[in-house]
C-alpha cells in the first residue's frame, strides 16, 4: 500500500513538473497590441572599434509598457561568415510580433 502511494505521488509530481514546463512561451518573440513607432532614419554609426566588427542597427523595444529605442552596436560575429539578421516587428492579426536579431 505504501509503495503504491509513493509511486502514485511520484507520478503526480512528475506530471505537474512537466506541465509547468509546457507554458508555450516563445523567448524569441513577443506579441503586443500597439504598433511600434516608425524606425529612425539615418543614424551616425561612427567607426568600427576594430577589424571584423559588424554594425547591428537599433530597433524599437517595449520596456515597461512604453516604446524605447534600443541603440545599435558594433559587435564581433561568432564566426567569420556569420551574417546579422536584424530584429523586426511584423503585424500578426490585431497585434504585432517581435522577432529578435540573430546570427546566421
Amino acid at each position: 500500500m505504501m509503495l503504491k502511494r509513493s509511486v502514485l505521488s511520484a507520478t503526480l509530481l512528475g506530471s505537474l513538473a512537466l506541465a509547468a514546463c509546457g507554458g508555450g512561451y516563445n523567448y524569441n518573440s513577443a506579441y503586443v497590441a500597439p504598433p511600434p513607432p516608425a524606425p529612425y532614419g539615418i543614424a551616425a554609426v561612427g567607426y568600427a572599434p576594430g577589424p571584423g566588427y559588424v554594425w547591428t542597427g537599433g530597433y524599437w523595444d517595449l520596456r515597461g509598457g512604453r516604446w524605447a529605442w534600443a541603440e545599435g552596436a558594433w559587435v564581433r560575429p561568432p564566426h567569420p561568415r556569420a551574417v546579422w539578421a536584424r530584429p523586426y516587428w511584423e503585424p500578426h492579426g490585431r497585434a504585432y510580433r517581435f522577432h529578435r536579431g540573430y546570427w546566421r
